[in-house]
């Protein structure tokens, strides 16, 4: 018999991790036509896998993204509005979440899923919109005359103020976009990869509508008395 060592018995293949930045386009391009999965989703998970395409399938799969980007197209007409009031009462949330059918929308997953995202929104208070996609076009281009008219960028070249500029709005927008977020619970993902997961484990489109977040007392003008005149009015008899 021959002398096999540990390892042929376990049969290990570690994976070499390799930067996305050395994935190919042709590789990616294989992935999505495969998978139906978005670009950035196929480069992560080919770095990850070594740029193992049959393995890249798997950890999409198991992420549940590939089969949630497959479902983008349907209608998600069905779904429910959950509701999150924080600990005193002072921040609530109301949030619509829709799904493909009414038998989905009553499930455990979608009901958890709906909690999570409701309590996302009060734990950012930044967060006016679902998606990047959905903030007017004016504030963009406030967002551009502020950053344009910061004193950091006097004396640079057009064009690097330019670059500077764009990354600087992009990352103010994302701030502004609760899908963009890190996700509370698990800070490696982001909720719009949250979401991507509990879609392809329930087998349906699910999507965040809208939301509204209060906060107690927000928008009353309180009056304010001057303190000098508040004393000299209690000491009229």
């Amino acid at each position: 018999m021959p002398n096999l060592s540990r390892h042929h018995f376990l049969n290990l293949n570690p994976i070499t991790l390799i930067p996305m930045a050395a994935i190919s386009a042709k590789l990616v391009k294989d992935l999505r036509d495969q998978t139906g999965a978005g670009m950035m989703d196929c480069k992560k998970a080919l770095a990850d896998t070594g740029g193992d395409l049959t393995k890249a399938v798997e950890w999409l799969r198991q992420k549940g993204i590939a089969s949630a980007e497959k479902k983008s197209g349907r209608v998600a007409a069905e779904g429910a509005i959950g509701s999150y009031i924080h600990t005193g009462s002072r921040v609530g949330v109301l949030l619509e979440l829709n799904c493909e059918t009414d038998f989905v929308a009553r499930g455990e997953l979608f009901q958890g899923l709906l909690r999570d995202i409701a309590m996302q929104v009060a734990a950012c208070p930044n967060v006016e919109y679902v998606t990047t996609n959905e903030i007017p076009t004016e504030i963009v281009d406030k967002e551009k005359v502020i950053e344009m008219g910061r004193e950091d960028l006097e004396g640079k070249p057009e064009q690097m103020k330019a670059k500077i500029v764009e990354g600087r709005i992009g990352k103010r927008l994302k701030e502004l976009a609760l899908m963009e977020q890190p996700f509370i619970r698990d800070s490696s993902i982001s909720v719009e990869e949250l979401v991507k997961q509990i879609s392809g484990q329930i087998g349906e489109k699910v999507q965040v509508r809208r939301f509204t977040r209060y906060t107690l007392g927000e928008g009353i003008e309180v009056a304010k008395a001057d303190f000098a005149t508040e004393v000299a009015s209690m000491s009229v008899s």
